[in-house]
């Protein structure tokens, strides 16, 4: 079945060869981020071709487009453009996809398409298919000569403005810079560079910047602007190892044969798991992404959540082709109810406990997991002790294994009913 759009995305994706030949979807592009998505048709296509698209849209009573997408088994989430940061690093996304979303990209002095400047990879390409591109009337054409004027004053370059094969809807593409060399050039420093002694990178309820943070200039070995081909950067060490902390590049490499080892002998033989039934993961305190790599070769995808009081790894996440957030999980997480398969929580626990109440995390996880869905915790044997009766209160099961990993299945209302009925 076709959805609205999805056959402009799907002839979209099918002559992007001709449209642009660098993109090679799933080797040169692997992370994309799909702006105002609908139903995520766009990103939907792409799986097949080894591209992991987060898909995003705001909340709307009358049409929960994520939440179709989410139980589709595609990867979505709850977000607007307004006022704050986006909830991901600098330089992250490959493309970023916008086909007929209302944003007036060069409202509030430009702010936000320099947002989505921050977070596409230096040499990535932002791709716009709505009616400003193809629509000739006056209205229309004010809003592209505005927003052209605008990626002008930011370096981009327009690399090809076309027709999707077919049909009458306009495509343009934009590449952002991969050197500074044009911001020195500029007749006007509008927007400025941000200031790299105040810039923040944990991008977590920060009202959106009017600058554009500094492109670093890079050797060829270098490949913070662009990491190798996929599946090489999977495993490849990131540049953006070295902002982390001392010694992360060793940690990087234990953290990857942990996971790597731990997932083969535990994860998928010793937990008692149907991962056929599994589509939809959430690693809540994600690290390097190493639990979603080890993942890799199963028909899921991980959505790797960075806490914000935890070391930032989520450049990293990005750099390995994975995708990721950031997230306090003090506060409640955008996203629908009963919206993913599996959570996974490797020692969060007693970290978070000391900022907010336990239950509190529990039953946001209550929330998250659909009837029927699992929640993994590998923790310390105190914590075990306090999460099981929490579960339990919220008619879960639960069972350890090795008393080092904790298995919670959500009991589905039906089960629930029956039980009770039973009693």
């Amino acid at each position: 079945m076709l959805y609205p759009g999805a056959y402009v995305s799907l002839q979209f994706i099918e002559n992007f060869k001709e449209i642009l030949p660098v993109i090679e979807w799933g080797k040169h592009t692997r992370v994309v981020l799909d702006v105002g998505c609908g139903v995520a048709s766009f990103g939907g296509y792409l799986l097949d071709r080894d591209v992991i698209t987060l898909s995003f849209a705001p909340k709307d009573e009358h049409d929960a487009q994520i939440q179709f997408a989410l139980e589709r088994g595609i990867p979505a989430t709850l977000a607007v453009i307004s006022t704050k940061k986006l909830t991901f690093p600098d330089n992250a996304y490959d493309m970023i996809h916008c086909a007929r979303c209302r944003i007036r990209w060069d409202a509030d002095g430009g702010k936000p398409l320099i947002e989505i400047n921050r977070i596409l990879r230096p040499g990535g390409y932002f791709v716009w298919s709505a009616t400003p591109v193809y629509v000739k009337d006056e209205e229309h054409q004010n809003i592209w000569k505005a927003t052209v004027a605008l990626t002008e004053s930011m370096c981009w370059k327009i690399v090809n403005k076309t027709s999707v094969h077919g049909t009458s809807v306009g495509v343009a593409i934009f590449q952002k810079p991969t050197t500074p060399s044009c911001y020195k050039s500029r007749q006007e420093d509008n927007p400025p560079l941000c200031d790299s002694s105040k810039h923040v990178h944990i991008s977590w309820d920060d009202p959106l910047d009017g600058c554009l943070p500094p492109i670093p200039a890079v050797s060829t070995e270098d490949h913070s602007n662009w990491p190798l081909a996929w599946p090489e950067r999977l495993k490849t060490k990131s540049s953006s190892l070295s902002s982390v902390e001392p010694g992360s590049a060793t940690s990087y490499e234990e953290d990857s044969n942990h996971w790597s080892a731990l997932v083969s002998d535990v994860y998928l033989k010793s937990l008692a798991i149907n991962w056929s039934s599994i589509r939809n993961v959430m690693d809540m305190n994600a690290g390097y992404g190493g639990f979603a790599a080890a993942l890799i070769d199963l028909p899921v995808w991980v959505m790797n959540v960075v806490p914000v009081n935890e070391p930032d790894t989520l450049s990293v996440v990005f750099d390995r082709g994975l995708i990721g957030t950031y997230h306090d999980w003090c506060e409640s997480l955008s996203t629908y109810p009963r919206t993913y398969d599996l959570l996974h929580a490797s020692f969060l626990f007693k970290k978070q406990s000391q900022r907010c109440d336990v239950v509190d995390i529990v039953v946001e996880i209550d929330r998250v997991v659909r009837p029927g869905g699992i929640l993994i915790v590998q923790d310390s044997t105190e914590v075990m002790k306090e999460l099981i009766p929490i579960l339990s209160s919220l008619k879960w099961s639960s069972t350890l294994h090795q008393d080092e990993f904790l298995v919670g299945r959500k009991v589905s209302g039906a089960l629930q009913a029956e039980g009770n009925r039973l009693k």
